[in-house]
């Protein structure tokens, strides 16, 4: 399928690794000019260089988004994007009593304000030009809360209610914005994540991969790339019905209805 996407610009945020990267190695793929972002120049130069193989058009910003000087440096690489897509790496889990004001101020400044001052940034350009898509990389957690990710879940939801206010009339002008909720997409977090099990729990890395394969319906990890095809298929030209959403790609875990 020709998901309509060649020429477009893509601006896709926290994306030297894991499903940011994944994100931009499908929207490459399928002719974009993409930039990608991160705060390591050596990591970031490896990822553009990997997805410039492809012979499409990457730049590379180094920038801490969590700042404005961050933000204003990606939206001065690319100040007019047709795609925005909001990544950002979320807080450690742990435990309410460990969770000072300065642990929810950090969660609050890097996974709800600095995406929404994006979409800000970004939204009456994309409206202007009667075409944009926004999707924001959240959390399973938004939809299924457990308490050791209630610094990311809190961030994360308020980003949703935000962007779901925006989103009615932003539709009116081809522009739409959706979120994507993975959980246990096989990314360095989930190493963190197995690491922080083995620790607790004295066990090896195979079998901490193993138990946390046997928490998703479909008994293994998602695959990064599973990931990134469904961030493309959402700044198609044929999901231009499709907003305000929350796609799920969680193996079929969500014990809920709707």
């Amino acid at each position: 399928m020709d998901l309509g996407l060649a020429g477009r610009r893509a601006l896709v945020c926290a994306s030297s690794s894991g499903l940011g990267l994944a994100c931009a190695a499908a929207l490459a793929r399928e002719g974009c000019e993409v930039w990608i972002n991160g705060r390591q120049p050596e990591r970031l130069e490896r990822a553009r260089a990997q997805l410039s193989a492809g012979g499409v058009t990457v730049h590379a910003v180094v920038a801490d988004l969590v700042t404005a000087a961050g933000r204003d440096a990606l939206l001065a690489a690319c100040p007019e994007p047709d795609i925005l897509v909001n990544n950002n790496a979320g807080p450690p889990p742990g435990e309410l009593a460990e969770w000072d004001h300065a642990a929810w101020i950090a969660a609050l400044e890097a996974n709800l304000l600095a995406p929404l001052l994006l979409v800000r940034a970004v939204l009456p350009g994309m409206r202007a030009r009667h075409f944009g898509r926004i999707v924001n990389i959240t959390s399973a957690m938004v939809k299924s809360p457990r308490a050791t990710m209630a610094l990311s879940t809190t961030a994360r939801t308020g980003l949703t209610a935000f962007c779901k206010a925006m989103s009615f009339e932003a539709a009116a002008d081809n522009v739409t914005i959706n979120n994507l909720l993975p959980e246990r997409i096989d990314t360095p977090r989930q190493q963190q994540m197995a690491e922080r099990m083995m620790q607790r729990e004295g066990i090896g890395l195979d079998e901490a991969r193993r138990r946390i394969a046997m928490t998703i319906a479909a008994r293994r990890m998602g695959r990064p790339e599973e990931f990134g095809d469904a961030c493309a298929f959402l700044c198609s030209a044929q999901a231009g019905f499709i907003s305000g959403q929350n796609l799920q790609l969680d193996g079929g875990s969500y014990p809920g209805l709707l």
